[in-house]
């Protein structure tokens, strides 16, 4: 199953990317509260990073991990994420629709997961999306 949503943030692509790519660790529980992340080295994120996660989402906390897989600066970075037993890939891209417009789209698939359960993780990743277009305009830019 793959679901994917979009927003376009009124900052700068360079701005976009800085915030959500380059301190993915620091940010990503800002828009998904629900999360946990900590970095596995002190070398700057990029291609090949193993990050460890905690997902508190559900009833039981899942022990997890992320690598990411894909980091093309100002272009798109893509994870592995394995919670428990099940893996899930990631991918957000960004590009520049005006100096200071960034279109963000972000992606995942979740491979055998039963389309019913798109009802559920949709509104989810919708969240983010908003949450990250929100922060990123609150900060001063």
């Amino acid at each position: 199953m793959e679901i994917q949503v979009s927003t376009v943030v009124d900052r700068s692509l360079a701005t976009v990317w800085d915030f959500y790519a380059v301190h993915h660790v620091e940010n990503h529980p800002r828009w998904d509260p629900d999360l946990e992340l900590e970095k596995l080295s002190d070398e700057p994120l990029g291609l090949g990073t193993r990050i460890k996660r905690r997902n508190m989402r559900y009833d039981v906390p899942t022990e997890g991990s992320m690598e990411v897989v894909e980091f093309e600066p100002q272009r798109a970075m893509g994870v592995r994420i394995q919670d428990g037993p099940v893996e899930t890939h990631g991918r957000a891209t960004f590009s520049a629709v005006a100096p200071d417009k960034t279109a963000v789209t972000i992606w995942a698939d979740f491979p055998g997961m039963d389309e019913s359960m798109a009802d559920k993780i949709r509104p989810l990743m919708e969240r983010s999306a908003a949450a990250v277009k929100q922060l990123i305009e609150s900060e001063p830019g």
